[in-house]
């Protein structure tokens, strides 16, 4: 990503400059797109500072171009970039107003619709029971499944809204609330029960490898809290197996793995030791 955003990010930039009419609005919208793109591969590798004008330069050309939808999806991400710097009040106060802003009828909304406004209810929720609103992320929760139970199934369609939404994402959410609030042994109750749970996956379809993995971090710190380290390390080396660069940017797989480190009281395994050195991890 990388290597392929600054090219992209010339080219459309060149392309909205040098067409006209139709083909222009059309171009805009593409560049509209990098520019979320970027700001979500900014964001994941905590470069906030140029997320965020990615971010504010995405939600612009979209809003002036007529795209609701994709401005809405770059609150999504703008909201995720507020989560990562603990901004708590604001993350949440955008997002409400945004989805009130973008309610659909539930009766007549489409997939992307649906996902976008259950987006927002989710960083509602995530920015609230961090904030110590819990009623506040009940009820935003509440509306996130609402989004997830109209459309039935999940959709990973970013990007079209930001990056994965259905039931069982919305359920990865709702472990994550147990896991902030120290419930452990919840975590690893729902980890594989319902939407979650293989069948469930099979029915819902899959979700996406950013916010499996996530959750199953989760899953991992939840291991480790209970002493069973053997699961713990499964859980990360699955991870690493699926994404080997994503995991080196997520604190909770540092934490997890810094806290075998220190309540293990037999030697460590090569897998160990292994993974220690891979997420820069002394022990």
């Amino acid at each position: 990503m990388a290597k392929l955003l600054p090219s992209l990010l010339r080219s459309s930039e060149a392309a909205v400059s040098v067409l006209e009419g139709e083909e222009q609005q059309h171009a805009v919208m593409a560049r509209s797109q990098v520019l979320l793109m970027t700001g979500q591969f900014l964001t994941q590798v905590r470069q906030y500072d140029m997320a965020y004008y990615a971010l504010a330069e995405a939600i612009r050309l979209a809003r002036e171009n007529g795209q609701t939808l994709t401005a809405a999806t770059g609150v999504v991400g703008m909201c995720w970039l507020l989560l990562r710097q603990d901004r708590f009040d604001e993350c949440e106060l955008l997002a409400a107003q945004t989805a009130v802003e973008i309610e659909p009828r539930l009766s007549q909304a489409t997939t992307t619709h649906l996902a976008v406004w259950g987006e927002l209810w989710l960083r509602v929720a995530a920015s609230s029971v961090r904030n110590n609103r819990p009623d506040v992320a009940a009820e935003a929760r509440r509306m996130a499944a609402t989004a997830a139970s109209a459309m039935g199934r999940e959709d990973a369609g970013f990007p079209d809204h930001w990056g994965g939404f259905g039931p069982a994402t919305v359920e990865m959410k709702a472990i994550e609330d147990l896991s902030l609030n120290g419930d452990v042994r919840g975590v690893l109750r729902r980890s594989d029960e319902g939407p979650v749970s293989a069948n469930g996956l099979r029915s819902l379809g899959e979700v996406t490898p950013n916010n499996w993995n996530r959750h199953r971090l989760d899953v991992a710190r939840a291991y480790v809290v209970t002493g069973e380290h053997q699961e713990a390390m499964s859980e990360l080396i699955q991870i690493r197996q699926r994404a080997d660069g994503w995991i080196t940017h997520q604190p909770m797989a540092q934490y997890v793995m810094a806290d075998i480190l220190k309540t293990r009281k037999r030697t460590l395994t090569e897998e160990m030791r292994s993974m220690a050195a891979h997420l820069g991890v002394a022990g």
